[in-house]
């Protein structure tokens, strides 16, 4: 029996049958097409939402997206520096007035000692641009003079500092600390023990001499040195004869040596690569980058 057949034959017999049979698979193959069709889009939707998450996500960490460099420090100006003076003790005592005008010229010129300091107008305006306390903010400016002319291929400078000092004590002021005027801060800022529950194992390396503890090591002063990493770069940086983690000119200077340890701060791979070493942990170079840029910006 052809198709024609089917077709003209009683209503009631196999005609009609067969094209009841026609219209049900007609409408089962509708069916599945709008069943694969909707798997085809859930799916396209789920990839669009994951894709959309993730760049959010990636915008928070990087707000140039993806494609935008990893965050790194700023390049500011070097710090105006003016020269102070400190006369020495004379050589020989004042009632000796037989000594030739000329000569007394010569001693007294010898024993003017220059001094570096960062001019204190600078350091008010930049206080105020920044939210820096002066006192702190002097320290990482004169380490950054300092470095620049002891390593001028470094390039770290004192914005990169300060976010350093920022995150690890608040410029000398953590918790009930405060950063007197001669660049310490009462009480001392002392760490947590190094004993391995939830941070590093280190034994002690000093004898408790910096931080207390004859057991284990703690981090120690404003910019939070290990002894055994202070015993390498410990500096003094307030020309005082001594170098002491727990005064801020003495700590500043030497992060900034220990940082530029590392090589050229001045290309972003460098420069994250140096804040690495202070501490290794990727977060913390992101965060130290972006206080460092606040700190930039604000200082025009």
């Amino acid at each position: 029996m052809s198709w024609d057949d089917d077709f003209s034959a009683d209503e009631y017999g196999e005609g009609r049958r067969a094209r009841a049979k026609g219209r049900a698979a007609g409408w089962q193959f509708v069916r599945r097409t709008a069943g694969y069709t909707g798997l085809v889009l859930g799916v396209v939707a789920l990839i669009v939402g994951v894709v959309v998450a993730v760049n959010y996500a990636g915008l928070a960490a990087r707000p140039g997206g993806f494609g935008s460099p990893v965050a790194d420090g700023p390049r500011v100006a070097l710090p105006p520096v003016v020269e102070s003076f400190e006369q020495a003790e004379p050589t020989q005592p004042a009632d000796d007035l037989t000594t030739a005008p000329t000569e007394s010229a010569e001693v007294s010129e010898s024993t003017v000692v220059p001094m570096p300091q960062v001019d204190p107008e600078w350091t008010s305006r930049m206080s105020a641009a920044t939210g820096i306390p002066e006192r702190a903010l002097s320290a990482y400016a004169l380490a950054h003079v300092a470095i620049a002319e002891d390593q001028p291929e470094c390039g770290v400078d004192w914005t990169t500092i300060a976010a350093i000092g920022s995150i690890e004590s608040d410029h000398g002021n953590h918790a009930d600390s405060v950063l007197g005027d001669d660049g310490y801060p009462k009480p001392d800022i002392i760490g947590r023990a190094l004993d391995g529950d939830g941070v590093a194992t280190i034994e002690d390396t000093d004898g408790g001499v910096l931080d207390g503890d004859t057991t284990w090591d703690r981090a120690v002063g404003p910019m939070q040195f290990i002894p055994s990493t202070w015993d390498k770069w410990g500096s003094d940086g307030n020309d005082d004869g001594a170098a002491d983690p727990n005064q801020i000119d003495d700590a500043a200077q030497a992060a900034a040596r220990y940082l530029c340890a590392s090589g050229s701060m001045t290309s972003p791979e460098g420069w994250r690569a140096a804040i690495f070493s202070y501490n290794h942990d990727n977060d913390y170079v992101d965060k130290v980058a972006s206080v460092a840029i606040e700190y930039a910006a604000a200082a025009g």
